[in-house]
């Protein structure tokens, strides 16, 4: 029997249990998927808006693989700790998939970011989601009317969204009561979603993009003046030459300038050609605005300053412009990349492939990709993994690695915990006449999965 870890049991982790035990070339496969967070689904859970339930839903999908009698679910799990070294894993399966995710996002590197009202959209996106590392307390939106969101692709599109909705309209989600609570007190009225280059350059999808002009009482505009400084935008010639989304998209922002404002509560405008270059403050240390610099086609691709700038006002500032990979004790790092280095998925030490230990998914090619781009990507490392069956059998183990995990302090979250989780969250929601609400806290859920 071959018995392999896969660490992180997001998209990326499920589908390579699901192909290791799915396969028919190497007999006897069993799967542990370990999770540092007692509840599993990774981004789904996490990361995906939960105005987004036809996404979420991919939860039913990445659940029947888990309840596989195969493959074994234990949340509260953390590897590269001290309790749980890298090194250690590697005494307790044949083969270790580290499917880890990049946890980090990139800074603007600007004068100012350390101002009280500067974050970034991933704390943005875990306090509304329920992640139990937020604090529940680090958005009080009562004393901000406008926010300025940096940066261009579906998560900016995600945050823009979130704030310019009414808590009505999330009620029906299970957005954790106290996000809920403090959107409900939020008095944002304007939203600036800023990219410093062209509309035909933006990596946010038309699906996001239409949402943002079907808001209730939300106007959705773009500043006149700065899409026709994208050639793909004036000349339908160059346009012709775009990607299809990239075609789309400048279809929907024509149809807004047309369009204009209606007077409706709140407003969201996309801005484009605006590069940030300080993040202003007032004497009480928070936030008040943001200082960009024009920008202009350079005819390559890319954009120059024009040495002219503009100010926007705003009491909340965002930062969406990416993802890095976090170094895991134990494990090499390209920092250049914010990847492992790998081979097809084989970790590689010093050039060479180490034997046992693979990859998959945001840590094994970078912050790319959609959902569904992480099940090839797992296959790959699966496939990998599967070649090596034959030398890495050869190991004698422990018998279950279970108790070695208990023996070194750990105290494992199994499915039957997380069905506990699910229907506390489900009890919670009825408690506040909502549908099944996320507990966001680390006592909560633990408390909720219950001893062992």
């Amino acid at each position: 029997m071959l018995r392999i870890a896969v660490v992180g049991s997001g998209p990326s982790g499920v589908y390579a249990a699901q192909t290791l035990t799915q396969q028919r070339e190497v007999p006897g496969v069993r799967v542990d998927v370990l999770d540092r967070l007692p509840a599993p689904y990774g981004l789904v859970r996490y990361g995906v808006a939960p105005d987004h339930e036809k996404i979420k839903s991919l939860q039913g999908s990445l659940r029947t693989v888990l309840e596989d009698e195969r493959i074994r679910f234990l949340g509260n799990v953390e590897v590269g700790g001290d309790l749980l070294p890298a090194a250690r894993l590697l005494d307790l399966y044949h083969a270790v998939v580290y499917c880890v995710g990049a946890a980090r996002d990139r800074l603007l590197g600007i004068p100012g970011e350390e101002l009280a009202g500067v974050h970034s959209a991933t704390a943005f996106v875990s306090w509304y989601s329920g992640h139990p590392d937020a604090s529940s307390e680090a958005f009080d939106l009562a004393a901000v009317d406008s926010a300025v969101v940096v940066g261009a692709g579906n998560v900016a599109v995600d945050v823009t969204r979130i704030l310019a909705r009414g808590a009505a309209e999330l009620a029906p989600t299970d957005m954790p009561q106290p996000a809920l609570g403090a959107l409900s007190d939020s008095r944002v009225r304007r939203v600036a979603m800023v990219a410093r280059r062209g509309p035909s350059q933006a990596r946010f999808t038309t699906k996001e993009l239409r949402e943002l002009g079907t808001l209730p009482e939300v106007d959705a505009l773009v500043e006149p003046a700065e899409p026709p400084l994208d050639p793909a935008y004036a000349d339908p010639g160059a346009a012709a030459a775009l990607p299809a989304v990239a075609r789309r998209n400048l279809e929907v922002l024509r149809g807004w300038a047309e369009r204009g404002p209606t007077g409706a509560a709140r407003r969201v405008t996309l801005r484009f050609y605006l590069r940030p270059v300080e993040i202003l403050g007032g004497p009480d240390g928070r936030v008040t605005g943001m200082r960009f610099e024009r920008t202009a086609p350079d005819g390559r691709g890319g954009v120059v300053g024009t040495g002219v700038y503009e100010d926007i006002a705003a009491q909340l500032v965002l930062r969406s412009v990416g993802y890095r990979g976090v170094p895991l004790a134990g494990l090499p790092f390209d920092e250049r990349t914010g990847t492992v280095p790998h081979a097809a998925g084989r970790v590689l030490r010093a050039g060479r492939a180490s034997v046992g230990e693979y990859v998959a998914g945001w840590i094994k090619r970078g912050p790319t990709g959609v959902i569904g781009t992480n099940r090839p990507c797992a296959k790959e490392t699966a496939s990998s993994l599967l070649q090596d069956a034959g030398a890495l059998a050869r190991r004698d183990l422990p018998r279950d690695p279970l108790d070695a995990l208990c023996a070194a302090g750990l105290r494992p979250v199994r499915w039957p915990g997380w069905l506990a989780i699910e229907t506390a969250e489900a009890d919670l929601g009825r408690s506040l006449g909502r549908r099944s609400v996320k507990i966001p806290d680390w006592e909560g859920l633990l408390g909720a999965a219950g001893p062992g």
